[in-house]
């Protein structure tokens, strides 16, 4: 095997590390071990150690050290000229590191299910702003699939969902739970029921439903697997605001969170159908991201404050 062709022995171990380049400089600077060690907060014991180590891994004196002080040796100053080089490098390489994260910090990028961007993220973002004023927010809102596609496709950096799992790809953290809920408007028949519905004539019955790809939808589904599925849906609209909206005019009844029918349970615009014991409406709600690439910086903090409540 040629010279040429002789494995090369990584730079890491040929070249004194960014630390005692620092030290080399500063005990240049001061004229004394001592006084170089108190400027980098390091014991005299550990500075005399790193510069010994130095020394050998270089194969060449660097310091003369007497009573009155620490002196540079010829290979020392030399050596010396080359750090400040070296440290120059790396304080250019810091300073483009930190416009990086201050530019990735500036924007947060949020794609979030209906449900949770209508009802809860609002108060979320308010709180960040006042932990980040200089972070702009952008929100999109779509359906939980929708929102694992744009975190896939890198357009979101961090995404909510609502459903039974964590989307195939992301990776995910429950902040918190939801119940959805029957509901129909005051002159519809079950309005006027005694007797809690039961799990078979609610999947037999045309409801007002959110699209497939929902996590309402999906937990509905779920929870009724045994009934033999869902029936035909009387409506099927994107949004909670519509299912909602149709629901209140008497089109038909509509299962939807607990969270987006507060208001209208209350004014009596909607009334809630009971259901017999056994049927799982609960679900989780999920910050998700991409798998191995765990939320930094506002998308860190947006997870914070979701889990603090």
């Amino acid at each position: 095997m040629s010279d040429g062709d002789e494995e090369r022995v990584p730079l890491a171990h040929r070249v004194p590390d960014l630390g005692a380049l620092e030290l080399l400089l500063a005990v240049a600077r001061h004229g004394s071990l001592g006084r170089a060690a108190r400027e980098l907060g390091i014991t005299q014991p550990a500075a005399s150690s790193r510069i010994r180590s130095m020394e050998r891994q270089l194969g060449v004196a660097l310091v003369d050290r007497s009573p009155r002080g620490s002196r540079l040796t010829d290979a020392g100053a030399l050596v010396t000229d080359w750090a400040r080089r070296v440290v120059e490098a790396a304080e250019a390489f810091d300073a483009g590191a930190q416009a990086l994260r201050g530019r990735r910090d500036s924007r947060l990028r949020v794609a979030a299910s209906m449900t949770i961007a209508e009802y809860l993220l609002p108060g979320w973002l308010i709180a960040l702003r006042a932990e980040r004023p200089g972070t702009a927010v952008s929100l999109s809102a779509g359906n939980s699939a929708a929102v694992a596609q744009g975190l896939l496709a890198g357009e979101a950096d961090l995404g909510f969902v609502e459903g039974l799992s964590v989307p195939e790809g992301l990776d995910g953290a429950v902040i918190g739970h939801d119940r959805l809920v029957v509901v129909a408007a005051p002159g519809h028949a079950w309005a006027r029921r005694r007797a809690p519905l039961a799990a078979s004539e609610l999947a037999a019955t045309p409801l007002i439903l959110r699209e497939r790809g929902s996590g309402t939808r999906q937990v509905l589904d779920s929870a009724l697997s045994g009934c033999g599925g869902l029936a035909e849906p009387l409506l099927e609209l994107a949004s909670t605001t519509a299912v909602k909206a149709a629901a209140v005019s008497g089109a038909g009844p509509a299962v939807l969170s607990e969270l987006a029918v507060t208001e209208e349970l209350a004014s009596r615009r909607l009334t809630r159908i009971p259901l017999e014991e056994g049927v799982d409406l609960r679900r989780a709600l999920r910050a998700v991201w991409p798998t191995s690439h765990r939320p930094s910086g506002p998308a860190r903090d947006l997870l914070t404050l979701t889990r603090s409540g």
